[in-house]
């Protein structure tokens, strides 16, 4: 696959920030996605929270799995560290890195498929373990990269882009994390960029495991309105040596509305997404009202967005463990291998 490069100049009166960055200095390659895609949309939302908070990128450890948004770190923070990893292992690798290096603001971009399937595990060790990071996952409940099979966040009812009806029970992620214990629960949609925007800026700087599950529609695999769409016609007396798909473009979806509103939002296939932004006097203190709050609304169909809960006073996995200030990755050998009356004394207390 070819990657491009955008240019390296930019216009001189750009908007910067308190470090003199502009918007480009926070950009990576050229999307490679569908024209439409609400996961470039989250990947705006991260660039204008980067910028918002003058963050120097190099500061920055972006971590991914495998999936259409797992390669959403290319498209930003170009000059930030990145990593991508084998597929649903991205939370492991996050958290080993953390651990050497507590220094660095850790991301992590995971998709339904990567997080609520082969790598549910290591989503539910890293929150429950507090590992300081924030961890988004771009929702779209289908395999983007594997034709549009349902993922486990695929609603009970709802049909395939074949007409196939999903019988199994879906994943609530935001409602795992919350079970879990993580310190910083939040819900969007990426056409809400008022709303994402700070989300994404207070999960960067909330101490402890931040969580934030973002419905970003699939515009290739969701454009049917209960039935398939006519390519399979196409490909049934198609003998070329290539099996090609035609996406058309389509703008990405933008909404704006209140807090404690609902909101019926028509998706490119004619579907309809209902959404429900969180009352002005909600709690997010409350972690249990939290959970009810979701399965209620959950049972009439509603996706509840917004910061679900926050806990002020969280810790992270560094504090659990009592390790010390420096990085890990800073020590030198004698401070990292003490010698063996250490490990005498060490191997004696667990006798």
């Amino acid at each position: 696959m070819t990657y491009i490069a955008k240019p390296k100049f930019h216009h001189p009166g750009l908007p910067k920030n308190e470090l003199g960055f502009t918007h480009r200095d926070y950009e990576g390659k050229v999307s490679t996605l569908c024209a439409g895609c609400g996961h470039d949309s989250i990947t705006g939302a991260i660039i204008e929270a980067c910028f918002q908070l003058s963050i120097e990128p190099h500061r920055v450890a972006k971590i991914s799995g495998i999936g259409c948004s797992s390669k959403t770190p290319d498209y930003f923070l170009g000059n930030s560290h990145g990593f991508n990893t084998v597929h649903g292992r991205m939370p492991s690798v996050l958290t080993g890195a953390n651990l050497a290096n507590r220094d660095l603001i850790y991301l992590g971009v995971s998709g339904d498929g990567d997080s609520a399937s082969i790598g549910f595990g290591q989503f539910a060790h890293s929150i429950r373990r507090g590992v300081n990071m924030t961890y988004i996952v771009e929702n779209n409940g289908v395999y983007g990269l594997t034709k549009g099979q349902f993922s486990a966040t695929a609603d009970r009812g709802s049909k395939s882009k074949r007409g196939v009806v999903n019988s199994d029970s879906s994943i609530d992620l935001a409602a795992i994390a919350l079970q879990l214990g993580a310190s910083f629960v939040a819900r969007s949609f990426s056409g809400d960029k008022t709303q994402l925007v700070p989300l994404i800026e207070a999960a960067i700087r909330h101490r402890g495991a931040a969580f934030i599950d973002v419905i970003s529609p699939c515009v290739a695999f969701n454009n049917h309105t209960g039935s398939t769409k006519s390519f399979d016609y196409v490909r049934e007396h198609n003998e070329a040596v290539n099996r090609l798909d035609v996406i058309t473009s389509r703008a990405p979806i933008q909404i704006e509305y209140k807090p404690g509103s609902v909101q019926m939002v028509e998706q490119h296939d004619g579907t309809t997404l209902a959404l429900r932004k969180l009352d002005a006097d909600y709690d997010v203190h409350d972690r249990l009202a939290a959970q009810g709050f979701l399965a209620k609304h959950t049972a009439k169909g509603q996706v509840v967005t917004g910061l679900l809960y926050v806990d002020p006073e969280a810790e992270d996995l560094h504090a659990h463990l009592n390790t010390v200030n420096t990085p890990l990755n800073s020590l030198g050998t004698e401070q990292l291998c003490p010698g063996s009356a250490a490990l005498d004394k060490i191997n004696a207390s667990l006798r």
